[in-house]
């Protein structure tokens, strides 16, 4: 009778024990606006949010011993949202600059962005460098700092489009000699194209890094996002998700 009191509270206590550790799981509340190919979209498939940011906020959870709850939300949202603790942590290609760090905190940097150059592979001894598009036809998106950026090229021939995608068709049609965007854009389009008729420049033209964002009230936490970057990159994990979604090395 004692033995099966004993086997009761203990039991008992197992089960308080797996209850309480449940509800103290730890779990990140995670912002992302997926329309940024690959760093975040929505698979067309499954109806999932994948991608590059996504992979990387999974891996750096795991390691500090939290999960995720990922959500999407507007880009101009999410920083405000985490100010406001509505979120603990967004990740979304935001660009780490002094004027967003006065307002929230921001991880040790996770992918260095930037502008690049996508070339007709007829070109690739020709063009090398910035200075050899002056005076060349090039494609770039409306609105973009690529835009902005193949304006200031002196004598360049710049024409714009709507989209990225119908520049990377111009410059398949021989329409111009280059396309400039963000190099990361670029990469992917490359990856999933297999196009052999474009080259991406070496250079980068302009230099920015990416970094996850997090709330000045909450020290502790950017210091375990920049701490798992830190153990996913040591331990090769960065450079698995960095292949998947650029198929190139880091």
């Amino acid at each position: 009778m004692n033995f099966l009191k004993s086997m009761v509270v203990g039991c008992t206590i197992a089960a308080v024990s797996a209850a309480a550790s449940a509800n103290d799981e730890k779990v990140l509340r995670v912002s992302t606006e997926p329309s940024f190919a690959p760093f975040e979209f929505m698979d067309q498939k499954t109806s999932e949010l994948v991608g590059f940011d996504i992979d990387i906020i999974n891996a750096i959870a795991k390691v500090e011993g939290y999960t995720t709850n990922i959500s999407s939300m507007p880009f101009d949202g999410q920083i405000p949202a985490i100010v406001t603790n509505q979120m603990d942590v967004a990740i979304s290609g935001f660009t780490i600059t002094a004027e967003r760090a006065k307002i929230v905190n921001f991880s040790e940097p996770y992918y260095d962005a930037g502008l690049g150059g996508l070339v007709d592979i007829e070109q690739k001894d020709k063009i090398k460098t910035v200075k050899d598009l002056e005076g060349q036809k090039i494609c770039a998106q409306i609105g973009t700092s690529g835009a902005m950026y193949a304006e200031k090229i002196p004598g360049a021939q710049v024409t714009q489009f709507n989209t990225a995608s119908e520049s990377f068709m111009e410059l398949n049609k021989g329409s111009c000699v280059a396309v400039i965007n963000d190099k990361p854009v670029l990469e992917y389009y490359l990856s999933t194209s297999k196009n052999q008729k474009l080259f991406l420049m070496n250079e980068h033209f302009t230099t920015e890094q990416y970094g996850i964002v997090t709330s000045k009230k909450n020290q502790e936490l950017t210091d375990k996002i920049s701490d798992g970057l830190k153990k996913i990159k040591a331990d090769g994990t960065y450079d698995k998700i960095y292949q998947k979604w650029f198929g190139t090395n880091k």
